[in-house]
């Protein structure tokens, strides 16, 4: 991607109509470049003190911009600047999908890719099996002890999914047993010894994801 290597890299905020409302995001892409991936970055629970600047999310966002994807990642109703209220996830998918199609319709060449941290990987998750134009999927801790992931079972979808070994809100042995039944293809990496929120193990989420990206 040797354009997007040469462009300057710009970080815009921007506030995008959304269903329920002004969206609140920030847009990372490089000046003149024609980004060969559109990502759209999904962060946790709303009610939990999650937004578009947290650390994993931000990161997550800041290793596929690294990749050369043009990023979007953006507050949920209610959240921010976002209007709206929260919605237990269902305005949230609705949110999520008309900012995936903003982010298709400005670079309609690219492929498209969706990824989530926490609740914003179950969003991520169903807003994939709802689009059938996301190539690629790639979730962060993923909440299975409290949403079903049911989607995940039939969807063709190619699923990265990275889990910490020593998460105690999304435990792996929890992940592990419902990962078996996701359809394929799908591939899961292990940070060893990170918590729920990568404490100062934020390099090795970058590089588990760099090393899933690459090998699937």
């Amino acid at each position: 991607m040797s354009e997007a290597g040469d462009a300057v890299a710009r970080l815009v905020p921007l506030l995008l109509q959304g269903p329920a409302g002004k969206l609140e995001t920030i847009l990372q892409e490089r000046e003149g470049a024609s980004p060969g991936i559109v990502a759209l970055v999904c962060h946790p629970h709303p009610l939990y003190g999650g937004t578009l600047n947290n650390k994993v999310t931000h990161r997550v966002a800041a290793t596929l911009f690294e990749r050369g994807a043009a990023v979007l990642r953006f507050n949920f109703r209610g959240v921010g600047k976002s209007e709206g209220t929260h919605d237990r996830g269902r305005g949230e998918l609705q949110d999520t999908l008309a900012l995936l199609d903003w982010l298709r319709r400005r670079h309609p060449g690219a492929e498209a890719w969706l990824a989530g941290f926490s609740f914003g990987s179950w969003v991520a998750s169903r807003a994939a099996a709802a689009e059938p134009a996301v190539k690629r999927l790639l979730l962060v801790a993923p909440p299975v002890h409290t949403q079903t992931f049911e989607e995940m079972r039939t969807s063709p979808v190619p699923k990265l999914v990275i889990q910490g070994t020593a998460d105690a809100v999304c435990r792996p042995e929890n992940l592990e047993r419902v990962f078996a039944t996701w359809a394929g293809p799908k591939r899961l990496e292990h940070v060893e010894g990170a918590s729920h929120f990568f404490d100062r193990k934020l390099h090795e989420l970058a590089a588990a994801i760099t090393r899933g990206l690459a090998a699937s």
